[in-house]
């Protein structure tokens, strides 16, 4: 047996198909129907998405928001510009963890809220660690009246193993810290999409919750509320789950064999409510159907092998690579979108039909002139 190597997810990808807007309106862009087994591809529309579907499936699709996670400041003291992204939440540490680190402002008592985040920071060689805490490197934000509303001093510089990344103490004067991300922070794009002007908002799904993720579930994207409504009322039960998408989504794989790739944690929840919804529909005999790669995630880390069944879920940790190979436990069909080459997605939807298979629709897709990555097209794997 030939030993899988990263290459083999690898495609040429033309840059002029890389979607840079999303389709207006949302259900509007094209559909690439595969069969799972076959490999046979049909071209549709969105909006027919709903003709693939029977009576008596789920829908499960993953309901966090995306963050105002991108944070454009100004170095304390010397006014030059920095960036801050943040990925999630560190609710391991505290202000007990890092006592040497002046918050740097006049008046103590003009701090109303303080947390710890895990970030990526720009430029971040320029951006040295102090070797005294207490001149730990610190950026100020402004609001649009000119006001610092937000602060950032970078705590620990070597906090994760994952790439660049930094945990970061943030502060403000407001009364929460949800109101000073959201008067400075941005709704990050992938690094793909250039100079979008647009309306931020349609990097949200339209069904959205919680803002929980660096990124959107980007299968999600293609759903309108008309459509939705038209789903259930013609019996396709619709379920969500959470998954805290994390910006690893968009990275490549370097290492040559993909088993040696260490992929990233993200934290997940399947509320009883969906489990059972997913139990109702399997004794029915229905399709549990997961739209996008972060729902197939977190259902089949869901899955618990000694009692055979999924089960409920609160915000729990998973690192769960799937690759070709997986047995599929939960999931039996997928709507997604294209993804990036050399990614574990492309991993992961090889895995749910065959490497051969995924190849071949994606070079149908690319020969038919199809928008790739998040503001893209999609596919539904059946």
């Amino acid at each position: 047996m030939c030993r899988m190597k990263t290459s083999d997810f690898d495609y040429e990808l033309p840059a002029e198909l890389i979607a840079q807007e999303p389709m207006v309106p949302r259900d509007a862009c094209r559909l690439l129907v595969m069969d799972r087994k076959t490999g046979e591809v049909t071209d549709r529309i969105f909006s027919q998405i709903i003709d693939e579907l029977c009576p008596g499936d789920l829908l499960v699709a993953n309901e966090t928001r995306v963050m105002p996670a991108r944070l454009l400041g100004q170095k304390h003291g010397s006014g030059g510009s920095a960036e801050v992204f943040l990925l999630r939440q560190s609710f391991a540490v505290s202000d007990a963890d890092y006592p040497g680190i002046e918050l740097g402002t006049d008046k103590a008592d003009s701090i109303n809220q303080i947390s710890y985040w895990e970030v990526l920071v720009r430029p971040g060689k320029r951006l040295k660690p102090a070797s005294d805490p207490e001149h730990a490197p610190r950026i100020d934000f402004t609001d649009c009246e000119g006001k610092v509303v937000l602060s950032a001093q970078i705590a620990d510089w070597s906090h994760s193993g994952q790439k660049g990344e930094r945990l970061a103490r943030l502060f403000t004067p407001l009364q929460s810290m949800d109101a000073a991300l959201h008067a400075v922070g941005h709704t990050p794009l992938p690094p793909y999409i250039k100079d979008y002007a647009g309306d931020e908002e349609l990097y949200q799904t339209v069904y959205s919750q919680r803002e929980a993720s660096a990124a959107a579930p980007t299968a999600g994207l293609h759903f309108t509320p008309e459509l939705i409504e038209r789903i259930e009322e013609a019996g396709i039960m619709w379920s969500t789950v959470e998954l805290e998408v994390g910006l690893d989504t968009f990275r490549i794989v370097d290492e040559d064999d993909p088993t040696s790739h260490i992929i990233h944690t993200e934290y997940y929840t399947v509320p009883q409510e969906t489990i059972d919804a997913i139990q109702a529909c399997k004794e029915r005999g229905g399709r549990v159907i997961a739209v996008g790669t972060t729902s197939v995630r977190s259902l089949e880390s869901a899955w618990d092998e000694g009692l055979g069944c999924v089960c409920a879920r609160n915000r729990e940790a998973t690192s769960l690579f799937i690759l070709p190979g997986y047995s599929f436990r939960v999931v039996d069909a997928l709507i997604t979108n294209f993804h990036v080459p050399r990614s574990t997605l492309m991993m992961l939807v090889s895995a749910f039909s065959t490497r051969d298979n995924i190849m071949a629709a994606y070079q149908h897709a690319i020969q038919s002139r199809y928008r790739m990555l998040s503001f893209g097209d999609a596919m539904f794997i059946r």
